[in-house]
């Protein structure tokens, strides 16, 4: 998953890739303080006695930031260089030295936000956390002056509307140029005074808005024991008279606790459904007064879809499509269910994902406890550094990190080198739980390639966030299926990081349309799940036996059972979300609304009095996008059948790869960089087939476990 801090305008963040244009792009020297990365994973650290008489250095190498006052010296110099570089811009000649400083402006002020938005979550120590979410504030607060910077805005006006000197850009440069501008123009800075103040209150106002409901999202309901059966108690958390629903406990064994934690957890809070509607309401407003028709058109737009109208026609196809295998999905599940439960056989939105999980362990012995022992970490990331040696020539090690320069000591440090580029960038792997640890599996940038004016490439620096649990001490950390499958996804986001080499830091990685942005990190998941891929580094790791082909078969093909179901929810998440952000006023109440698509489009009965879209935290950070999700996964598909089925170590389809899509970034339109790849421009139905296809089994599996 990308973690994505969205700074709008100028303050937008995000990651990706791009060999250089023209400019100086020194190659970097091999350090002889790297060491071998499968090495460095297989223990546990044993902290940094070397440092400890050693200068203390900052948080990623910032010398500022040795101490939480640092964030406070480190945005204010970014303000007071944002100063100047408006200045610049506002005076500079129209030309492509405009974008150029709008670059620098953005980059000035998202190597502290960036920076700040990880640590603020993420850092063990208080005091950081604070002095970092206090800079994000202050940046924030930048980049809505900046938004309402009407002489900033007609500097870049200028460039725009000169058509000779539009056609002088080269294509990279012209698009980032159009991206500011889009920026800039959702925020209503083209509009008269009163409708731009208008637009400034809407974006502060949703904003406010966003947190409330995502916070929302993940509050726990306490009720009081007496309501419940005693002998479920002991199935929740317990406070004094009461018990505590924090989740909907999709995978327990009793139906009567999954049916009890779906109705508490989703019942309706009248204050989270007013928030919810008066979200939609005032993104709605927002649309309209910046020139569209809705709310999903203006998310849309530069994406691989376009428009809503693409993804409603793709999700209908794709339902169609799945229909079939959707009911015969759920017929399993039912006759699951009246095997283990005769009494109560009628299937329930609870139901999925527990008597999915029974079927998968009925069918093949996929026991995550036979998979671990071969999945150690130091073998796995060694298997992500031989996968890239031999598609890209890059490798990964590494590097002892200084004092002070992590957060916490089982932090590690990796440089990406490539075989005749040098040093491409680095990655800092938190992979282990810690108290006050997110739990979530994610990428974030910390600062974006881009060519800086001297020639020189600014580096990019990424964070990978995992939550694997410690291991016994003198055991290596051991990864279930689930585990590995994560890490390969996620590197495929920092991979994107690493290798592009776009001129500009707006666009570089995965700073792409969010239809695209999975695409590098799918396709690893393909990676992952090939026996010729996982035999090159999964061994036992006491008695070095390799991990045999049939487990990895049958392992692949355990996650198609209920595959369609499991799509068909998908399609219901992304249906409802294009139905919330579509044309307004709604038709219905949300809930209305929820119950008419989850029959029409799921086909599970809606139960009365539960209202899940109040828990549908993707509706912030994916407004009209949800569908992104299954588009990403259709185009990584068919890279993956086209380019890597046959022989996923394939040099040339790796530096293709490269070329065609890693390499520009969000300088590209998606579509652009889809075409470059297949050598076709893909139609709704190649991107619905593609996904069907895979739902296909493998007779191969079949007919290994017949034997």
């Amino acid at each position: 998953m990308l973690c994505t801090r969205r700074l709008r305008g100028l303050g937008a963040g995000l990651a990706a890739l791009r060999p250089g244009p023209a400019g100086r792009v020194s190659s970097r020297r091999v350090s002889t303080g790297w060491a071998p990365v499968g090495a460095a994973f297989s223990v546990r650290p044993q902290g940094r006695l070397l440092d400890v008489f050693g200068e203390r250095q900052g948080l990623f190498g910032v010398p500022e930031l040795s101490a939480p006052e640092g964030f406070r010296v480190a945005q204010e110099a970014a303000l007071r260089r944002t100063e100047v570089l408006v200045e610049q811009a506002c005076s500079t000649p129209a030309g492509p030295d405009t974008v150029r400083i709008f670059d620098e402006l953005s980059d000035t002020l998202c190597r502290v936000a960036d920076l700040a938005d990880f640590v603020k979550i993420a850092h063990p120590e208080r005091e950081f956390r604070e002095a970092a979410e206090e800079a994000c504030r202050s940046i924030g607060t930048m980049v809505e002056k900046l938004n309402t910077n009407v002489e900033l805005y007609q500097s870049l006006q200028r460039l725009l509307a000169d058509k000779k000197l539009v056609d002088s850009l080269d294509a990279e440069t012209r698009r980032v140029a159009e991206l500011f501008m889009f920026d800039f123009e959702i925020s209503g800075i083209h509009l008269d005074e009163e409708k731009r103040k208008r637009a400034v209150d809407l974006n502060v106002k949703i904003l406010d808005l966003s947190s409330q409901f995502l916070m929302g999202t993940n509050f726990p309901i306490k009720i009081e024991k007496r309501l419940l059966p005693e002998h479920i108690h002991h199935h929740f958390v317990r406070n004094g008279n009461h018990i505590v629903v924090d989740g909907l406990h999709a995978e327990a064994p009793d139906d009567l606790v999954r049916e009890a934690a779906y109705k508490i957890f989703l019942y309706p809070d009248a204050g989270q459904l007013k928030c919810l509607e008066e979200l939609l309401r005032n993104r709605d407003l927002l649309a309209k007064l910046v020139g569209y028709s809705t709310f999903s058109h203006r998310a849309l737009q530069g994406t691989i879809a376009q428009n809503p109208e693409t993804v409603m026609l793709f999700l209908e196809k794709l339902s169609e499509k799945l229909s079939e295998r959707t009911v015969k999905d759920f017929e399993m599940m039912r006759e699951m269910k009246m095997k283990l439960n005769p009494q109560n056989s009628e299937l329930m939105p609870w139901d999925p994902p527990y008597y999915s999980g029974m079927i998968r362990a009925e069918r093949y012995n996929i026991e995550p406890s036979l998979y671990c022992p071969f999945f150690s970490l130091g073998a796995c990331m060694e298997g992500l550094n031989i996968l890239f040696n031999k598609l890209l020539g890059v490798s990964l090690y590494a590097e002892q990190p200084a004092k002070g320069e992590v957060w916490c000591e089982d932090v590690r440090k990796l440089a990406v080198v490539h075989e005749s580029e040098g040093l491409l960038g680095h990655i800092y792997c938190d992979f282990f739980q810690r108290a006050e640890k997110p739990h979530q599996d994610c990428h974030f940038t910390i600062r974006g390639g881009r060519l800086k004016a001297d020639g020189e490439y600014q580096l990019p620096v990424v964070v990978l966030m995992l939550n694997i649990p410690h291991s016994p001490r003198k055991s290596p950390a051991l990864l279930t299926p689930g585990m590995m499958e994560n890490l390969f996804h996620e590197m495929g986001h920092a991979m994107h990081s690493m290798l592009g080499r776009t001129r500009y830091q707006h666009v570089t990685g995965t700073r792409c349309p969010t239809d695209f942005a999975e695409v590098p990190s799918i396709l690893m998941e393909y990676f992952s799940n090939d026996y010729r891929v996982v035999s090159q580094f999964a061994r036992h790791y006491e008695t070095g036996q390799p991990l045999p082909k049939a487990m990895v078969s049958r392992l692949c093909e355990s996650k198609k059972v209920c595959a369609a179901a499991d799509m068909q929810l998908q399609v219901f998440y992304a249906t409802l979300d294009q139905i919330y952000h579509g044309k307004h006023p709604l038709r219905k109440s949300t809930t209305d609304i929820l119950r008419e698509t989850q029959e029409d489009v799921y086909g599970l009965p809606y139960v009365p009095n539960t209202a899940w879209q109040l828990r549908f935290s993707h509706l912030v950070g994916y407004g009209a996008k949800y569908y992104s999700y299954l588009m990403s996964r259709a185009v990584a598909s068919m890279v993956w059948k086209e380019c890597f089925l046959q022989d996923p170590f394939n040099r040339a389809a790796g530096e293709r790869y490269r070329r065609e899509v890693l390499v520009h970034g969000g300088g590209r339109e998606p579509m652009l960089l889809v075409q470059g790849m297949l050598q076709k421009c893909p139609s709704v139905d190649d991107f619905v087939d593609a996904l069907v296809s895979d739902l296909d089994p493998d007779f191969e599996t079949f007919f290994m476990d017949s034997q």
